[in-house]
């Protein structure tokens, strides 16, 4: 219940009863001495305790044919009272080879069949329509008087329903189709008006798609009825049970004899008898839009209510057996017939998708995070969406119209819950997620549909996105007000009289037609192949780029070890000159001889560090809870001379936390981000380094304003207040032997210390980055990935 205007953008948050809107409920309020909508709502209607009178009704165990519940008119029917039925045995009625073609005659599965059977004393014989059907362990009879002028003409009524079912195969579209059912339903029964009526999703409301209606009537085509009109159990009861007559809605309901079965507790179940009593709010409901008679036939598609073809009549209408019968096989056939047009659809959508799909996954490289925003406007215009946006792993690419980060971390959610290559597409997004009760910051002014196709990996999709598109509607009633006091008193609001409401549909988009359905399948498809391809042609590179590094390694450690014994005999045979040669030396020849033992010196040096730069990539890592301020002691042992020499005092942020690293590699990092500090102070009486913790924004966040998760991470912090780094060569100081100053400025050193913690910080599976401004100083960060198992157990090289 709840007409969909009511929602304005978003769904209402739903709490009393799950069927009654915010809308309906203000609704109840406004009527004179109160009234609560939800008993309609909960309404037993299966469990009446009544039939129709113009026949009657016998429920029967079908294990020794004793009666256990009759209608309080038998006598009046079939010429014994219901007391005296109840506890006999039915042959007291019927005839015993009437009641072993019933009982043979009907299944298990609840399905009605139609026999034609005489009750009465010789000479005083009526002749019935028997309807049977079975309900648990009860096979329950259904008695209607055939008068000698209602013979049935099998030949005659046979050809019209051939006729009709013809004429329904023909249609091509669903529109035509509707037309041609509201045509051949009238021929067959003649009600005054019969209409097709689709329901706007499960609970939702319903429009009048096409018509056929006697001259006085007033047209009904294009209207809006609220989902009011058909409550969830009367919904249940349609799609059980194929057709449903009201003879005529000033009938005097005839209770049942007993009221409550003895072995339940209730009243006999009615679910599957044609001649079940109505609610009384559905009588007012008729009386107020001046029906006398009704029918309806249930349109089902893949096990769900669809629609209904309503029949409507002046007078009251019994139609016969086989007229219900032909008008349930003609609701059978125009089901399947809306299937077969939905496939052929489907079929067609398909035979194009593909083409299309195909154009626009040719725009898009092997990276397809890169290519998508450069054809951003190809990839939204294959289903005339707004935006797209395409998440694999932690990358995120959008193109278009912005969508909420918060709405993107919802589906990446929903994602992960569906199946590789299934799809998730709804023109009300805000409706279904408020079901679901599910908020997402900034939607109401976000997109309103959503087409989603999930991709290979759990969590991965590509969606694209409808703004929202408000559309007018026409109402039979205002949908604001679908209760209120009648003329005669009646609590259901009249419909027809030429009143028509008009609305606007809000908070919705287009909706996603099959064809572009079936192009984002298609698309979702070419792109996961592309993916998968790419994916295992990185594989190859990362094998081969591994190998590499495993041989420069090796040749790095190699060449540097080789290469040391060489300049040390260099260096050695310059000393051994200067000390043979003594005074006979010129002074030209000394200086020489000291460059050459400078320099042999200075690629010692380079070569240890290559050495130890070469090391790291061959040793393991032991991953252990390290306390944070024990590895800062263990640092300043070292580098803490260093600091005290340039004046710079150590602020620490206590106390420090535990981290998860190699106790030995942490240890390094400090003490060349400390002596880092040392060498590039700034000439300032209070020079200053401090180490702390903070929490960051986590990797892969871009803009953490709006990242609406607030999803951080801990990094630890080395700053100080030194010269700064220009923003231009930010970038190269953690380079291998990259210098921004020379070897005899700011303390000499090789150039490998900032490349030595990237390598270690990256061995960690954590990342290294700094922010500086010259002449205020550099903020060191870095992380160390996850946590170690609890095992403690190390990590291989």
């Amino acid at each position: 219940m709840g007409p969909p205007q009511g929602r304005h953008g978003t769904a209402v948050r739903r709490t009393r009863v799950d069927w009654l809107s915010r809308r309906a409920r203000d609704a109840e309020s406004a009527v004179p001495g109160g009234f609560d909508l939800s008993e309609c709502v909960r309404e037993p209607i299966h469990l009446l305790g009544g039939v129709q009178s113009h026949g009657t009704l016998l429920a029967v165990e079908a294990a020794d044919g004793i009666v256990d519940t009759a209608a309080a008119n038998t006598f009046d029917v079939l010429g014994r009272a219901a007391a005296d039925l109840v506890g006999a045995h039915v042959t007291a009625v019927l005839a015993e080879e009437d009641w072993a073609d019933a009982c043979q005659s009907v299944g298990e599965d609840g399905e009605t069949c139609a026999l034609q059977v005489e009750v009465g004393p010789d000479g005083g014989r009526r002749r019935f329509d028997l309807s049977v059907h079975r309900s648990g362990s009860l096979v329950v009879l259904e008695f209607e008087p055939r008068d000698a002028g209602q013979e049935f003409r099998f030949t005659g009524f046979y050809q019209g329903v051939r006729r009709a079912l013809a004429r329904l195969r023909s249609t091509v579209d669903v529109a035509d189709s509707c037309r041609a059912a509201v045509r051949e339903i009238r021929a067959l029964t003649g009600y005054d008006r019969v209409v097709a009526y689709r329901f706007d999703g499960p609970d939702g409301p319903g429009e009048v798609l096409a018509e056929d209606v006697a001259e006085a009537w007033e047209s009904w085509l294009g209207l809006w009825f609220p989902a009011t009109d058909i409550p969830p159990q009367a919904r249940r009861l349609y799609e059980e049970n194929w057709i449903r007559v009201i003879g005529d809605v000033d009938d005097p309901t005839v209770g049942l004899v007993p009221p409550v079965r003895a072995g339940t507790g209730t009243p006999l179940d009615l679910s599957g008898a044609a001649l079940r009593t109505v609610s009384g709010f559905h009588l007012e409901y008729l009386r107020n839009i001046g029906v006398r008679s009704s029918m309806s036939v249930s349109v089902m598609r893949d096990g769900r209510l669809w629609g209904l073809i309503a029949c409507h009549g002046a007078g009251p209408v019994h139609p016969a057996p086989e007229v219900r019968s032909a008008c349930e096989l003609f609701g059978a056939a125009f089901s399947l017939q809306l299937a077969a047009i939905e496939e052929r659809e489907r079929a067609d959508a398909l035979a194009g998708a593909a083409g299309r799909a195909a154009a626009v996954a040719e725009l898009l490289d092997a990276d397809v995070e890169m290519s998508l925003p450069l054809h951003g406007a190809a990839v939204r215009g294959l289903v005339d969406a707004d935006s797209a946006v395409f998440v694999r792993g932690a990358r995120t690419v959008a193109a278009g119209t912005p969508v909420p980060d918060a709405l993107v971390a919802e589906l990446r959610r929903r994602a992960a819950g569906m199946d590789a290559g299934s799809v998730w597409a709804t023109d009300r997004l805000g409706e279904c997620l408020a079901d679901e009760d599910v908020h997402v910051p900034g939607l109401d002014a976000g997109p309103a549909g959503v087409l989603l196709v999930r991709l290979t990996s759990p969590g991965d999709f590509l969606a694209w996105f409808r703004a929202e598109r408000p559309v007018p509607r026409r109402w039979a009633t205002d949908p604001a007000t679908p209760v209120r006091v009648g003329p005669r008193g009646e609590r259901l609001t009249p419909r027809g009289s030429g009143e028509v409401f008009r609305s606007v549909m809000r908070g919705r988009s287009l909706p996603w037609r099959p064809r572009e359905q079936a192009a984002a399948v298609e698309l979702g498809r070419m792109l996961t192949r592309l993916v998968l391809r790419h994916a295992e042609e990185l594989a190859v590179l990362n094998e081969e780029l591994r190998m590499s590094n495993v041989d420069l390694e090796s040749f790095a450690h190699a060449a540097a070890h080789d290469l040391k014994e060489p300049l040390r005999g260099i260096s050695n045979a310059a000393t051994f000159t200067m000390e043979d040669a003594g005074a006979a030396l010129d002074p030209t020849s000394v200086r020489r001889l000291l460059t050459i033992q400078r320099l042999a010196g200075r690629m010692d040096e380079l070569l240890n560090s290559l050495l130890h730069y070469a090391r790291l990539g061959q040793t393991g890592l032991r991953r252990v809870p390290v306390d944070l301020d024990e590895a800062l002691d263990a640092a300043l042992e070292v580098a803490g001379p260093r600091l005290a020499e340039e004046g710079v005092r150590v602020v620490r942020d206590a106390p420090l936390p535990q981290v998860a690293a190699d106790p030995t590699r942490l240890y390094e990092i400090l003490v060349n981000l400390l002596v880092n500090a040392a060498k590039y102070a700034a000439d300032r009486p209070d020079r200053m380094v401090r180490i702390g913790v903070e929490n960051v924004p986590a990797e892969g966040v871009v803009d953490a304003a709006a990242d609406t998760a607030g999803r951080t991470e801990r990094a630890v912090v080395v700053r100080d207040n030194g010269i700064g780094i220009a923003p231009e060569l930010q970038a190269d100081v953690f380079d291998l032997f990259r210098r921004l100053h020379g070897p005899a400025e700011r303390g000499g050193g090789t150039g490998v210390g900032l490349a030595v913690v990237k390598r270690i910080v990256e061995r960690h599976g954590g990342r290294l980055w700094l922010e500086s401004e010259p002449g205020s100083g550099t903020a060191f960060f870095f992380t160390l990935g996850e946590p170690p198992a609890p095992s403690g157990a190390a990590e291989s090289g």
